[in-house]
């Protein structure tokens, strides 16, 4: 017996430090993507948005959206990050206030100063127009407090704090230009989110007339947990679509034979989150496959996608690239509509899409081909932004009366300078279970 345990104890001390490692490798991807984007974006974007300081302060224990962008790190009371464009190839980095041992070994900082150097490193630097992250349109870059404001104004003084002005553009275009190995790890990301959501509309989490909509939102949350990922939209939405439209959502509604039942959630891997949809129907006893009018009607949509996908391309505004979306579908025969007012026509099948910005969260910064990011959808799309592929279908339905069924469709893709591309297996078929 005394052997037996030296012998699990021997394999502990060499198990359980490889299997700890899983950690260490995650910090290791994000140290080489912090060091490409700062040495291959952010000289571009400052520049094309003509600031020549870019500041960032955080707050103990209030550290804003862009502090695992930049390599998280500690401060006691406040600290800035600094970037400075000093000409050349590279933009300068400091880190004033702010240390930790991950932050330090991560390879992407050039300075660690304390933070009562602040005024007199910003006077050296002499910038002309400071940077500072302020917005009324777009959250993740409004990340200044008023009370932080006003200490960067006073600790300053003039002619710097004249100098300020808002990072708004800037810092949506920081993160949502991407290099390759962050469009990887999203890539990776994706992955995870459609097995899961997959194995979540099977037969091995739910049993029909026994299992409810919340228990699998929460089958996935334990996912989650257990895989040490994250999300960006809470509980998943777990919902049932019948002919009056979506009847129950993520509650105690048992899930029934007959039901049509759809998921739309993310998941967080890294810095990275995931938006996407996908489509169950629970089988009839008598049913071998989903009635034909699920099934035209989830062809109908995949139609329309294909037509969405290939319309849109670089170079151009999300705003134009919406006029060409739509133009594109009306010439395919489909009808343009507002979110959820189909039409009562049968002959045709309605869409409306809200094609967003997705990476950091679920809903990015970036270029947006959608009406609910009135300020994104005026920025230019650009290769290597990440876009979801979001549409919502509404064509009739025999079995309903007519009624049209809507069908939603989203995968996560990336613009190139051939279109878009998916990063994982989009939504091809109409799940079912049995």
């Amino acid at each position: 017996m005394s052997k037996l345990i030296g012998l699990i104890l021997i394999h502990a001390l060499v198990v359980a430090p490889v299997a700890a490692q899983e950690a260490r490798q995650r910090w290791e991807r994000m140290n080489e993507i912090r060091r490409d984007k700062f040495d291959l974006v952010l000289p571009e974007v400052m520049r094309e948005n003509q600031i020549d300081m870019w500041i960032t302060m955080i707050r103990e224990a209030n550290y804003g959206t862009l502090h695992p962008d930049f390599g998280h790190g500690y401060t006691m009371d406040h600290g800035y990050y600094v970037f400075t464009d000093r000409g050349g190839d590279r933009i300068e980095r400091a880190a004033l206030g702010i240390d930790g041992p991950r932050l330090e070994r991560s390879g992407a900082w050039d300075l660690f100063l304390p933070v009562s150097d602040f005024a007199s490193f910003v006077a050296e630097r002499d910038p002309k127009r400071i940077g500072i992250n302020t917005s009324r349109a777009i959250g993740a870059a409004d990340l200044l407090s008023h009370t932080g404001y006003q200490q960067i104004v006073e600790t300053l003084g003039e002619p710097w704090a004249s100098r300020l002005v808002s990072a708004e553009k800037l810092v949506s275009d920081f993160r949502s230009r991407r290099v390759a190995s962050e469009i990887a790890a999203f890539a990776d990301a994706g992955e995870i989110s459609r097995r899961l959501a997959e194995e979540a509309f099977s037969n091995r989490v739910i049993t029909p007339n026994v299992t409810t909509l919340e228990d699998v939102a929460w089958w996935l949350m334990d996912r989650l947990l257990e895989q040490g990922l994250d999300t960006s939209f809470g509980l998943p939405s777990i919902y049932v679509t019948g002919p009056n439209g979506i009847e129950a959502m993520s509650n105690d509604r048992v899930i029934r034979r007959g039901d049509l039942i759809m998921i739309d959630w993310g998941v967080g891997f890294l810095n990275y989150y995931t938006d996407m949809k996908r489509i169950v129907y629970v089988l009839r006893e008598d049913e071998n496959e989903a009635p034909a009018g699920l099934r035209h009607a989830f062809e109908r949509a995949k139609e329309a996608r294909a037509v969405v996908k290939g319309a849109i391309r670089p170079g151009i505004t999300a705003a134009e690239a919406m006029d060409e979306v739509y133009a594109a579908l009306t010439a395919a025969g489909f009808q343009q509509i507002g979110f959820n007012q189909p039409t009562d026509d049968p002959a045709v099948t309605d869409v409306v899409i809200g094609c967003h910005s997705v990476g950091n969260s679920g809903h990015g910064i970036g270029p947006s081909i959608a009406t609910f990011n009135p300020t994104r959808i005026g920025y230019t799309l650009q290769p290597t932004n990440l876009l979801s592929i979001e549409l919502f279908a509404y064509t009739s339905n025999p079995d309903w009366g007519g009624a049209k069924v809507r069908i939603p469709l989203e995968d996560d893709a990336v613009v190139t300078e051939r279109g878009v591309e998916w990063l994982y297996p989009a939504n091809e078929r109409l799940l079912v279970i049995r």
